[in-house]
C-alpha cells in the first residue's frame, strides 16, 4: 500500500503490533455485538470503515437523495437488501441470489462496485491511523480475503491545521470559519494558502499574511497575461532561438516532469513551489536575461504551461485565463502539458550565471561598506574586471581526487577523521594542513547542493564564453559600465587563491572620467538637470544607456532617447524660445566619440568632421511613447 510517508507506514506497523491489546469494552450503543458474548458491542468506528463500499451504488439505491425518502432508480426497497443481495454485489463467485429483483438490476449494481474499487486513495488525519484507518484496513482483508484487487491501494495521512501559527481555537478566538475564509481570500486565494500551509504529516500552518500575499501574485499574474496579450505581435518571433531561449525551454520542461511527479505523490506544496513560484522566478530571470526581447511563441508556450500547471490548485483563475487565451473548451477538458526533452547542461550554465551575478551582487556590496571606525561609505566604481580559472591550483586538484575516490568508495563522504587521514598521508600537501579540512568542507557542501558533479576539477562549459555572451546583462544588474572578463593567471596571487572553476572572482575600479552637465529644453516635461560621468572613449548609446538609468519611469526605451549638443556657447546662453525648444542644437552623430581630458576637466567630440569642445553644452530630448 502506498502511504506517501515513512512516519505514516511506521505508525501503521507500531499499530498493528498493538492491536491485539485492543479490547471490546462497550456494552450500548450502535454497533455488532460480540459473537460470543452478546452483551458487549464491538464500536461502532471499525465496524464502520468498510462503507465506502455502499457508495458505489447508492446512487441507484437513494437517487442522490441523503436520508433516503426519495424514491429508488433502481426500483428497489429497502427490505429487499438481503445479506445474499449483498454477497452478490461485492464477491465474484456467488450463485445468483432467490429475488423478485430483476437479474439485469443485480448485474448493473455488481458492475458498478467493479468498476468504481478498490479504493484508489483515502485521505484522513494522522491521528485516526491508531484506529478508524487501521480497521479500514483489517476489515476490507477480512471482506476480501482471497482477492487482493479489492484492498485500498492507498492512504495519504496529512497533520493538523495550524492558524497563524497557533492551535485553532474558539476560546482565545483564533479561528476562521470557511465561508468567513472565502470571502476575504476567495477560493481560490484559499485553495493557494493551504496548498502552501503544508504536505506532510506535520501540522499545516495557514498564515493569513501569505494568503493575501498568494492573491497578489494571482493577480499580478493575470494582469501580466493580459499585458503580453495585448503585446502579441510586437515581439521577437521566428524558431532562430537564442541560447537564453534554449534555457528557458529547458528550464520549463524540468518544471513539468517535477511538478507531475509532486502532484502523483499528493506533495501540494512542493507542486506549488516548482510549478508556481520558481515557474514565474524562471520568467523573470528570462525576461532579465534576455535583452535582445523575449519570443512571442516561448511567452505563450509559458503562460498556457503555468495555467494548466495550477489549474488543479486554482481552478476558477485559470479556467479565465484559459478562455482569454482563446480556448472554447473549459480547462477541465485540458491534457498535462507536454514537456519536451531536458538539456542538464544548459539548466547548469544558467545556474552558473545567476549565482555568479549573485556573488558578484554580494562583493560590489561589500566593497562599497566602509571597514570599522570608518563612517563615510566608499563611492560605488564604474569598472570590474571578472577572473575566470581554467583549473584549480595544484593542492586543490590533489584534495579533489582524493575525494572523488573516497566518495565512490564508500558510496558517500566517510567521517572527516578519515578523509583528514587520507589527505595528511598525501606529502604534496604537507605545506597546506591548515587550508585542507576548510577546502575540503566547502567541496561537501558543494556535492550537498550540486551532486558529485561538484568535485570535477573543470567545467562543462567555458566559463569566459558564458561570461562574454553574458556581459551585458552583468553591466545592467551591477550597474557599471563595463567589465572585462579575463584569466586568473593574469592576476595578482590574492585574486588566484579566491578564483576557482566555477567560481569567478570579481574585482571593481574606477576610470578617469570628467562630469557634464546635460539638461533638458522640453517644456513642461518634469525632467531636469541632470551630471553625468564621461569616460575616454564612450559613444552616443553609452550616453543614452547612463542617461535612462537617472529616471527609468520617463525614460524605457533607449529610442525614445535624443543627445543634442549646442552649435556654440552663444546658443546655449539665449533665451529659451518654448515654441522651438530644441533651436541652435543639432543631433548628435551616432559614430561621434567623446575623448577627456582630466588635467583640463574638459570633453570634446570628436566626428568625421571635427571637434568639438561640448563640457557644458550637452541636451537630451525624450520623445512621447
Amino acid at each position: 500500500m502506498e502511504t506517501y510517508a515513512d512516519e505514516v507506514r511506521r505508525n501503521f506497523v507500531a499499530t498493528l503490533d498493538w492491536l491485539h491489546e485492543h479490547a471490546c469494552s462497550r456494552s450500548f450503543g450502535l454497533g455488532t455485538k460480540l459473537p460470543w458474548d452478546t452483551k458487549y458491542v464491538i464500536e461502532a468506528l471499525s465496524d464502520s470503515t468498510i462503507y465506502m463500499a455502499y457508495y458505489t451504488v447508492a446512487h441507484l439505491l437513494q437517487g442522490g437523495v441523503f436520508d433516503g425518502s426519495g424514491s429508488s432508480p433502481s426500483n428497489i426497497r429497502a427490505d429487499q437488501l438481503t445479506p445474499e443481495i449483498w454477497d452478490y454485489i461485492f464477491f465474484s463467485n456467488t450463485k445468483i441470489p432467490k429475488t423478485d429483483i430483476p437479474l439485469k438490476t443485480l448485474d448493473r449494481l455488481k458492475a458498478e462496485f467493479n468498476y468504481w474499487y478498490p479504493v484508489d486513495l483515502r485521505v484522513s488525519g494522522k491521528d485516526l491511523v491508531p484506529n478508524h484507518l487501521t480497521y479500514y484496513i483489517y476489515n476490507h482483508c477480512a471482506m476480501w480475503p482471497n482477492d487482493p484487487s479489492k484492498w485500498p491501494k492507498a492512504i495519504r495521512a496529512n497533520g493538523h491545521l495550524l492558524l497563524n501559527t497557533e492551535k485553532m481555537s474558539k476560546s482565545t478566538g483564533n479561528f476562521l470559519t470557511l465561508s468567513d475564509a472565502l470571502k476575504k481570500f476567495s477560493a481560490d486565494g484559499m485553495r493557494l494558502a493551504l496548498a502552501g500551509a503544508g504536505d506532510t504529516i506535520e501540522d499545516a500552518n495557514f498564515m493569513e499574511i501569505m494568503a493575501e500575499a498568494g492573491l497578489l501574485r494571482l493577480y499580478t499574474f493575470m494582469d501580466w497575461v493580459k499585458e503580453m496579450l495585448a503585446a502579441k505581435g510586437t515581439m521577437r518571433i521566428g524558431s532562430d532561438h537564442t541560447l537564453s531561449d534554449r534555457v528557458f525551454i529547458s528550464d520549463m520542461n524540468k518544471a513539468i516532469q517535477e511538478t507531475k511527479t509532486h502532484y502523483e505523490k499528493m506533495m501540494f506544496k512542493e507542486a506549488l513551489r516548482t510549478g508556481f513560484f520558481e515557474f514565474q522566478a524562471l520568467r523573470d530571470k528570462y525576461r532579465e536575461l534576455e535583452l535582445e526581447g523575449m519570443n512571442e511563441d516561448l511567452v505563450f508556450s509559458f503562460i498556457k504551461t503555468q495555467t494548466l500547471m495550477l489549474s488543479p490548485i486554482c481552478p476558477h483563475i485559470c479556467e479565465h485565463l484559459w478562455g482569454l487565451l482563446g480556448n472554447k473548451e473549459s480547462i477541465m477538458h485540458a491534457s498535462w502539458p507536454k514537456g519536451g526533452p531536458v538539456d542538464d547542461k544548459l539548466i547548469l550554465l544558467s545556474q552558473y550565471l545567476m549565482t555568479s551575478a549573485h556573488n558578484f551582487r554580494i562583493r560590489q556590496k561589500q566593497l562599497m561598506t566602509p571597514g570599522k571606525g570608518k563612517k563615510q561609505a566608499i563611492s560605488k566604481q564604474s569598472h570590474g574586471t571578472i577572473w575566470v580559472a581554467k583549473t584549480y591550483p595544484a593542492w586543490q586538484t590533489t584534495v579533489l581526487n582524493h575525494l572523488r575516490q573516497l566518495y565512490q568508495k564508500h558510496s558517500g563522504f566517510p567521517d572527516n577523521k578519515v578523509i583528514a587521514t587520507t589527505l595528511n598521508s598525501e606529502t604534496s600537501l604537507q605545506k597546506y594542513k591548515k587550508k585542507l579540512m576548510p577546502f575540503v568542507q566547502l567541496m561537501k557542501e558543494s556535492v550537498e547542493q550540486s551532486g558529485v558533479k561538484a568535485l570535477n576539477v573543470t567545467m562543462e562549459f567555458d566559463e569566459k564564453e558564458v561570461l562574454e555572451m553574458y556581459k551585458k546583462y552583468l553591466v545592467s544588474t551591477l550597474e557599471v559600465e563595463d567589465l572585462d572578463v579575463k584569466f586568473s593567471e593574469e592576476a595578482e596571487s590574492k585574486v588566484k587563491e579566491d578564483c576557482v572553476p566555477g567560481t569567478p572572482f570579481l574585482t571593481l575600479h574606477t576610470q578617469p572620467n570628467v562630469s557634464v552637465r546635460v539638461g533638458n529644453c522640453q517644456p513642461y516635461s518634469g525632467l531636469f538637470e541632470v551630471t553625468l560621468p564621461i569616460f575616454e572613449g564612450d559613444v552616443k548609446s553609452k550616453i543614452i544607456c547612463r542617461l535612462m538609468k537617472t529616471d527609468r519611469s520617463k525614460m524605457k526605451d533607449p529610442r525614445q532617447v535624443e543627445i543634442m549638443v549646442f552649435s556654440s556657447e552663444q546658443e546655449m546662453r539665449r533665451v529659451p524660445d518654448l515654441n522651438d525648444p530644441n533651436r541652435g542644437q543639432t543631433v548628435l552623430s551616432d559614430n561621434a566619440v567623446f575623448h577627456i581630458d582630466v588635467d583640463a576637466n574638459t570633453v570634446s567630440i570628436q566626428t568625421n568632421s571635427k571637434s568639438v569642445d561640448i563640457s557644458t553644452l550637452l541636451t537630451y530630448t525624450v520623445k512621447s511613447e
